[in-house]
């Protein structure tokens, strides 16, 4: 059984990644993040007193089976407890994390309507902003364990564009542990999704690049068409970076470099408003209005 993540579960959500994690939920993209506010980095705040909350939108619709509270691992950006709420489709259980509850057992959801507050959760890293995790299980499953999650898919007539990019760009946003740049830009803000593309050894496009580039094990090809399952080598900015199997990449083990310095790597994900790569880092010193060039090598 597999799950498409329609159009309606995604609108209202501005940045969506189903491989942008280390966590073995998201192994060969079978649960989705979904980031409801601004992802470049307002929502880097583990408690309400430290700005207004966050509300987090449901992507389904059905009734609450189950809310649960959990331990989360000490961080010191980072919430003590993380929270799972589930959710009967219809069709399956939905699984959601990082949100505190406004809804409990019996309650029933439209897609939008507010499960809560989000959470920043010690399971993030230090760059990653709020955001809510989903997967699906089958009627029986186990559905408090991390992995075990059905294949998620999404919806071909989900307008999805791949960007070419040359590596250059200005940074807009930035913190400690992230910079955004303002490229590449965004064909049609609000209106569809757009991500960095991949290329093949020619510099022809074949999909656009999901993951964390190249900090986590392996990354997504994101693709209109069925993707190739006999492997394809997959390149950024004309450097191989890694090789796909389906739509699941293993990285490399390429160093990205920005400005002739290494980071941790580039945040990818498919951008709504905004396609502008986030490098990532536990110590960026690339301030707002910064020219930078990255590099693969």
């Amino acid at each position: 059984m597999n799950v498409t993540l329609s159009a309606e579960s995604l609108a209202p959500f501005r940045r969506v990644t189903l491989y942008n994690s280390p966590f073995a939920a998201h192994d060969r993209g079978c649960a989705v993040d979904l980031y409801p506010g601004d992802a470049d980095g307002d929502t880097l705040r583990p408690n309400p007193e430290d700005g207004p909350a966050v509300d987090a939108p449901s992507p389904v619709a059905g009734e609450v089976v189950e809310t649960r509270t959990v331990r989360a691992p000490s961080q010191p950006y980072a919430a003590e407890e993380d929270h799972l709420i589930l959710v009967d489709t219809g069709e399956c259980v939905a699984r959601l994390l990082h949100v505190e509850p406004a809804v409990g057992p019996g309650d029933r959801v439209a897609v939008g309507d507010s499960l809560g507050r989000l959470v920043r959760a010690g399971f993030f890293a230090p760059w990653v902003a709020n955001h809510l995790h989903l997967g699906f299980r089958e009627y029986g499953a186990d559905y408090h364990r991390a992995a075990g999650s059905l294949p998620l898919a999404v919806d071909p007539d989900l307008a999805v564009t791949a960007l070419d990019w040359d590596g250059t760009g200005r940074v807009v946003a930035a913190g400690d542990t992230y910079a955004v740049l303002d490229t590449p830009t965004h064909p049609a803000p609000g209106e569809r999704f757009a991500g960095l593309a991949a290329t093949d050894a020619a510099g022809d496009q074949i999909g656009v690049l999901d993951g964390g580039l190249p900090h986590y094990d392996g990354g997504g090809l994101l693709t209109t068409d069925a993707p190739a399952d006999d492997g394809r080598d997959v390149y950024l900015l004309g450097e191989r970076v890694g090789r796909a199997d389906g739509r699941t990449v293993d990285w490399t083990d390429p160093t990205v470099l920005a400005n002739g310095d290494p980071v941790t790597g580039i945040a990818l994900a498919l951008g709504r408003d905004g396609a502008g790569v986030k490098l990532v880092g536990e110590s960026i010193d690339l301030p707002v209005g910064t020219e930078v060039a990255v590099s693969v090598r």
